[in-house]
């Protein structure tokens, strides 16, 4: 029985970089490799040349493990399917679909599949479809979200499964670490405190924002799509939201944020930027170098754990 997701995956911390999109470099995931947990490329809509590239960059920049997570939907994800393989990569998550038809040339790799779910449903199909490991994730994530919140959906999937669940959605410090292994998890993955790095490739902007926002500072849009996504609260997510409630048209809603992400990693645009960001935001207070979070999370939480006064 693992004991915690280091033993899968060779890292030094049961901790798993998210896969974001447009921000997941291959030097950003070397960064996170190097610091000791996994780093993640994500291919998000990238060409399968671009993750490629950035497979080789990642590479050259560290001797770490490192994986790339695959977005499914993407018209690219067929390429990107075979380029991991031949590139050597050992750990693959995916998300936005059923990495099924992929699984046989996977595990014949010698690769660590890791699906990202959002329901007790889906855990047990990709465990029944060969995954080593599931990613469950909480709706207090940033970006695109499901509906059960990580303190149900943990236990539950915890229950439900065999192979190790590794818990993401509302983690910040060694609280949230400590409460995901105390409702089943192995591992945890990190997304938004990754963001307030100093390493993270994104306009300070983003990360201020970060830094400078409160609880209540989130917003979800798209939830009348049906493809919910969790931002921080600016001008345009409010107008996104004013829009939905007037009963706008899905193309209308969809050139308001047409490279809105772009506009917030790059551009740094407050007003037009879409910030992605959890319900965690309003708990992290400054920007750090990445080695300084895992340290936090990690190396204090049996500090931690001797201060609680538990029944």
């Amino acid at each position: 029985m693992i004991k915690n997701i280091t033993e899968l995956l060779h890292t030094k911390y049961p901790v798993i970089q998210g896969g974001m999109a447009n921000i997941a470099t291959g030097e950003f995931a070397a960064h996170v490799s190097n610091a000791g947990g996994l780093g993640l490329i994500g291919a998000g809509g990238w060409d399968g040349e671009t993750v490629r590239n950035e497979i080789k960059k990642c590479k050259s920049l560290t001797n770490q493990p490192f994986g790339v997570n695959i977005m499914l939907m993407s018209p690219h994800a067929k390429d990107i399917a075979q380029i991991v393989i031949d590139e050597g990569i050992k750990i693959v998550t995916t998300g936005a679909g059923s990495p099924g038809i992929y699984m046989d040339a996977w595990k014949k790799a010698g690769m660590i599949v890791i699906p990202v779910v959002p329901s007790v449903a889906l855990g047990i199909r990709m465990e029944r479809m060969g995954a080593d490991a599931i990613i469950a994730e909480g709706t207090e994530s940033g970006g695109h979200i499901g509906e059960l919140t990580t303190m149900a959906l943990i236990p539950q999937i915890s229950d439900a499964v065999k192979i190790p669940v590794i818990a993401t959605g509302g983690i910040a410090d060694q609280r949230g670490v400590l409460a995901a292994f105390a409702l089943g998890a192995k591992g945890v993955q990190l997304g938004t405190v990754l963001l307030a790095t100093h390493e993270a490739p994104i306009h300070i902007n983003y990360k201020e924002k970060i830094v400078g926002a409160k609880d209540t500072d989130t917003v979800v849009t798209g939830r009348g799509t049906g493809a919910p996504v969790r931002v921080l609260k600016n001008k345009m997510a409010v107008e996104y939201l004013n829009m939905s409630k007037e009963g706008v048209p899905l193309a209308e809603l969809e050139k308001l944020t047409l490279g809105s992400l772009r506009k917030a990693v790059f551009q740094g645009d407050l007003d037009h930027g879409s910030f992605m960001a959890g319900q965690i935001s309003g708990l992290i207070h400054e920007i750090r170098s990445i080695k300084e979070v895992f340290s936090s999370l990690f190396d204090e939480v049996n500090a931690y754990k001797n201060q609680l006064e538990i029944m």
